[in-house]
Order: C-alpha cells, then structure tokens, then sequence
C-alpha cells in the first residue's frame, strides 16, 4: 500500500469503528480504531521512507513524530489506540470507556493525517 492508501484506511476504519460502537459491538470499535491509528502512523512511515516493521517500529516512530513535529500529545494518544487494540483481544474496557477514547484515536488519527498531509 502506498501513503495514500494507508490515509484512506485511516479514514475508513474510523468510519467503521463509529458504525460498530453504535451497534453494540465495542470489539470490533475498538480493533477499528486500533487500525484507524495504525495505517495513520504507517501513512507517516512510507511518507518518511521508513520502513513499517511492526509494533516497536511504530511506537519508535510515534515518538519521532512527536518531537519532529513538537506535538507531546502524540505518544499518549498512540498507547490510547494501543489499550484499545489489547481491549480486542481482552475485552477489559467498560463499554462506558469507549466513547470518551474513541474521540482520543479520532485525535490521533486527525493529528497524524494533518502532518502527514
């Protein structure tokens, strides 16, 4: 995928991740959203020529964005996408606590898409 697509992921899973929080199904929101914030981060990584080799390279890369861009709110908003991404497998989150961090991905995922441009 290029950049381009990756943007386009973003912005479609953030679609879907909305869709299936408001049909009751807070896993799949919360995968959703995961991948929302994932592809944004990966967009970034092609854009920059690095290469998108797994989690540790996209916290590592989120960490640099953060200071490229002098955005310290980046990082905290990432391991907000990463709990939702364990809530997934898990289910630990209180589906009261979806609403209030799925605007956080949102944050995230709009913040990335802006730099990425």
């Amino acid at each position: 995928m290029l950049a381009a697509e990756h943007v386009e992921t973003a912005r479609q899973f953030l679609i879907d991740a909305d869709r299936e929080y408001e049909v009751g199904d807070v896993l799949q929101a919360s995968e959703k959203l995961w991948g929302a914030a994932s592809h944004a981060v990966t967009a970034e990584m092609h854009r920059r020529g690095m290469a998108p080799n797994g989690h540790r390279a996209a916290v590592d890369a989120v960490r640099e964005f953060g200071e490229d861009y002098q955005d310290d709110a980046l990082l905290p908003l990432f391991k907000v996408a990463e709990m939702l991404h364990a809530n997934f497998y898990h289910g630990f989150l209180h589906p009261d606590k979806i609403p209030e961090n799925r605007d956080l991905v949102h944050d995230f995922v709009e913040r990335m898409l802006r730099y990425t441009g």
